[in-house]
């Protein structure tokens, strides 16, 4: 008990959390990386069933997010335990494979770097709270769904639906909004962006946006309640509005090619989720 006490003193936990948030950001690049690849899977599995075919899944052995152990996928060499120490690895390997010398992207020591710099404020600003675990695990979340559509184009209902329930169980006690704000804000955030893509299909013939977008709000609504939404909405249109168009002049983005709406939504979440309040009060009145 004595450790825990000490554990959770102002003056160390941040550092508790930043640790322990490296290790988590190491775990999402294992997400980011493997769960688009089992959708393809389980994809490809259904499509053989439906066609009365074997799965090629059935004889190519487990692919999940614990199996097979990583691997470079330029030599196969398996990561050891030292090598997969979070940045720290990275940065000793100088970023590259250790067996073959080919590159490590330096997404992976970014990805956990975030993680662990999400945690330290989180747990600085909220303390030794079941409020900072929450939160942590909603940062957490959006991260990997911001990179793996930004890699993918989805946003995989593996973690955008746990991610609504998980938002609303939290918030049965009030955790961080009161439950008839947190289920309506689920429902607010849903509908929102469902009227929005059929009012864009219905008026052009084309899809606007993947249902994804729906989940990923409701998610958000479920967690920070439905008075935030209109923030969220707000700020991640006008930030994907103006990244949009600033690919499309100066890196020659192609209007045909879709635009990722969901890491804009991400990115509105969790300004809304920390300092949403502090806008409002400054910027709601110059708006009038």
């Amino acid at each position: 008990m004595e450790v825990v006490g000490w554990l959770a003193q102002p003056a160390v936990l941040p550092w508790v959390a930043l640790a322990f948030g490296l290790c988590i950001g190491s775990f999402l690049n294992v997400v980011i990386h493997r769960l688009p690849k089992m959708m393809e899977r389980e994809w490809r599995e259904q499509c053989a069933e439906l066609e009365g075919r074997q799965p090629a899944a059935a004889t190519s052995g487990s692919y999940n997010l614990l199996v097979p152990r990583s691997a470079c996928p330029g030599c196969s060499h398996r990561i050891t335990a030292l090598e997969n120490i979070p940045l720290v690895s990275w940065l000793v390997l100088r970023g590259k494979c250790s067996a073959c010398g080919m590159k490590i992207s330096p997404r992976y020591p970014m990805v956990e770097a975030a993680a662990g710099a999400i945690a330290a404020y989180v747990a600085w600003r909220y303390g030794a709270s079941l409020a900072a675990l929450g939160v942590m695990l909603f940062c957490w979340a959006m991260l990997a769904l911001t990179v793996i559509d930004l890699d993918t184009q989805l946003l995989p209902d593996d973690i955008t639906l746990p991610l609504l329930w998980v938002g609303l169980l939290l918030n049965v006690g009030g955790t961080i909004v009161p439950l008839r704000a947190a289920v309506i804000g689920a429902v607010a955030g849903y509908l929102a962006l469902w009227l929005v893509y059929w009012g864009f299909k219905l008026a052009t013939g084309k899809e606007g946006m993947g249902h994804g977008d729906f989940k990923l709000l409701a998610a958000t609504g479920a967690w920070l309640g439905w008075q935030k939404l209109p923030m969220v909405i707000l700020l991640s249109s006008v930030v994907g509005a103006v990244i949009g168009i600033c690919l499309i002049v100066f890196a020659r983005h192609g209007r045909e090619k879709p635009i990722p709406f969901g890491p804009y939504l991400a990115a509105a979440g969790v300004i809304a989720l920390f300092w949403g309040d502090e806008i409002a009060r400054r910027w709601l009145p110059i708006l009038g």
